[in-house]
């Protein structure tokens, strides 16, 4: 018999403030039109003074758990993907775990940036393998509107706040690539391309930074990255392009998604796109989109879904899952 983790729950919380693209003419050397040629992004939601990644994330779990029909009481535990806790410490998912009212089980946070999502996956499917834990809430939460530059208009334009969050419960299964649940995993990281994507602050310099970014390396990395990560997860599970219901990618840019959907031979009619509406919600874009999806009545039961992400590290990776 083989574990699998099965997602039994999703949701999603996007703050209220919503953010057009004609926000930033008044204040940037860009345009509504110009920001969409480029990213494809149209809006954004910011959080409000005061709201936090585990308040969002908090809420996100929530919908995941009415959904699943589970209480608080019934998770061992949390895993948050984020780079904008809170605090430097406690983590962000002990926050999460207090805002629930659970005493029990463990809670921990997972940065890889906008990896992490795919990180958090792979960590929780590992520990339901192992026994650890039966079930396990996986969220990725971000409020980067905290580290953005607004004087650079090659950076702010892109990103914006929110959560999203499954539910995975272990269910044993015969371990056929029919299984419902996680089938494969992909993960790497290579350090040495630090300096293409990362936020000048942190405990080294005292301040919380902002966010840099070298845009047309980090998209060259991105297509040809993300699509070989799929692929090997794809060749794990004993399946291939041809079997994808769905590709729930990153939403990070347009143009990467759709080259990235080419080179895996999937129409976009097969990808969830969101960028055009919640901008690059980093660890929180996957989560947020398979939400979408399921509300949208795109994801069923039973369907073939890749996630697949790029983030500063470099980190990426990818996650094959039937729904």
């Amino acid at each position: 018999m083989t574990i699998r983790a099965t997602v039994t729950g999703v949701g999603h919380y996007l703050p209220e403030r919503v953010v057009p693209n004609a926000e930033f003419e008044a204040t940037l050397e860009t345009t509504d039109e110009w920001i969409r040629e480029r990213t494809g992004i149209e809006r954004r939601h910011f959080a409000a003074p005061g709201e936090t990644t585990s308040d969002m994330g908090a809420r996100a779990a929530r919908a995941a758990l009415a959904m699943a029909g589970r209480e608080p009481s019934e998770i061992d535990a949390i895993i948050v993907a984020t780079s904008t806790p809170d605090l430097t410490f406690p983590s962000a998912a002990t926050m999460v775990q207090k805002a629930l009212g659970m005493s029990g089980g463990f809670a921990f946070d997972v940065q890889a940036v906008c990896a992490g999502f795919v990180y958090a996956l792979t960590t929780a499917d590992a520990l339901m393998r192992a026994g650890t834990a039966k079930r396990v809430l996986v969220i990725g939460a971000e409020t980067f509107s905290k580290i953005l530059d607004w004087t650079d208009r090659t950076t702010c334009v892109l990103f914006g706040d929110g959560a999203g969050a499954v539910l995975l419960e272990a269910v044993e299964t015969d371990g056929a690539p029919a299984d419902r649940g996680v089938l494969a995993t992909d993960l790497h990281s290579d350090g040495t391309f630090k300096d293409l994507l990362y936020v000048n602050g942190g405990i080294s310099t005292g301040t919380a930074g902002v966010l840099k970014m070298e845009g047309k390396e980090v998209f060259r990395h991105a297509v040809s990255k993300l699509a070989q990560t799929a692929e090997a997860a794809l060749e794990r599970a004993g399946l291939s392009g041809a079997d994808v219901d769905w590709i729930v990618p990153h939403q990070a840019n347009l143009r990467i998604i759709k080259a990235t959907a080419q080179k895996m031979g999937v129409p976009m009619d097969r990808v969830v796109v969101t960028v055009q509406d919640h901008g690059n919600t980093s660890a929180a874009s996957i989560p947020l989109a398979l939400s979408v999806g399921v509300e949208r009545g795109q994801i069923k039961s039973g369907d073939l879904v890749v996630m697949e992400a790029i983030g500063g590290g470099l980190a990426w990776g990818s996650v094959v899952l039937r729904w």
